[in-house]
This record gives C-alpha cells, structure tokens and sequence, in this order.
C-alpha cells in the first residue's frame, strides 16, 4: 500500500520540521514546501503556525496560502491546520486590540483567553466530539500540549461540524473537524504518542 502523501505548508511559520517527523513517524510521505502546484496535489496539507496572528496571515498571503487552502477545501481535499494554523482559518484575529483579516473559511473571531495566566502552556483533557475521527481510540483522560494566548471561543459555523472544546479558566475551541477541513489548537507534533494517535488518524483517512 502507497504511503499518503502530504505537505507540510512553508509559509515562513511554523516548527516545520518537527510536523514533518511527527507525520513521517505515522507513514506518510511528507514535503516540506511552499510550492502550490505540491500542496494541491498532495493526499493532505498541514498549515502550521506559530507567533502572532497577523505575522502568520502575511506569510500565507505571501505565497498564496490562503487560495491554496479554499480551492483544496472547495474539492474536498483533506487540510489539517495547528496552533495558529488553526486560528487563521476564522474569517478575524484580535490581538493587540488590532483586528486582522484571517482565511476565513470559518465565521467568528479568534480572541485573548480571559484567564489569569496567559500563556496556557503545557498539558490539558480535551472533551471530544462524539464520532470524531481525529480522537478515534483516545482515552478521555488523554492529555495534549498547548501553548497559546488566543483561541476561538465560539463557533458560528456550520452545525454538523464536530467541535472539541479544552478548558484555560474559560472554555475554548481545541479542535475542528468540518469536512476536509480540521484544525487543532494544540501541538500533535508536541504531544507524544496522543498526538501521533492523532496524526495517524488523520492520515489514515486521506
């Protein structure tokens, strides 16, 4: 059986190589590029990020990220985004008391955690959707690796997406899985063996 390929997108964000060891220690046949051409060709494309909101969205539009990730959306075409590759999927970004414009491809805004420590950083349960894919065979009490000051605390999208929500002090969006599109708020590449149980979930079903 063919390894499923994937693309690890290189918009200048990101701890690109630590996705691509995660993804490779699961099966898949990963590249590491900004190229358009491999990103849409690819079984699957991995949006990292990390930093500030606005910084992230400039390097995606550098290389035209954001169409990359709606023309494989609007075929169908499987996209994982992490950390803040899942923060720019929302249509806002709020930092700094400065809006920025994300992809979009979700309503709604990503805000500042009202928590009395900020950075959340470090391990935290997730409450899993019923029927999720991406937590298939995980244990409730199974613990992933955040480091974040920003998330999505509510969702306007579409209803029959599968929502898993962590708890900071307030309760916050710690992955998506709506169609091809899915995102987690927390590092799978950072999280051991939950996260390669995660990753290979994922890539399982490209």
């Amino acid at each position: 059986m063919t390894a499923k390929s994937v693309v690890v997108l290189d918009y200048g964000s990101g701890n690109l190589r630590s996705a691509q060891r995660a993804l490779e220690r699961v099966g898949a046949d990963v590249e590491v590029t900004a190229d358009a051409g491999a990103a849409m060709a690819a079984d699957g494309l991995v949006v990292p990020g990390v930093g500030a909101y606005e910084a992230c969205m400039t390097g995606l539009r550098g290389i035209g990220g954001e169409h990359i990730i709606a023309d494989r959306v609007a075929a169908g075409r499987p996209v994982l985004g992490v950390c803040v590759g899942m923060q720019i999927l929302f249509s806002r970004g709020v930092e700094f008391g400065v809006e920025s414009v994300g992809c979009g491809q979700w309503p709604g805004s990503v805000t500042r955690l009202d928590a009395p420590v900020i950075p959340h950083m470090g391990w935290n349960v997730v409450d899993a959707a019923p029927g999720s894919t991406l937590f298939k065979g995980l244990d409730a009490d199974t613990r992933f690796y955040f480091v974040h000051s920003y998330a999505a605390q509510t969702w306007e999208g579409a209803p029959d997406a599968l929502l898993t929500w962590a708890t900071h002090h307030v309760r916050f969006l710690a992955a998506v899985e709506d169609g091809p599109l899915s995102a987690t708020q927390f590092h799978p590449e950072k999280s051991g063996d939950a996260g390669a149980a995660l990753l290979a979930n994922w890539v399982e079903g490209l």
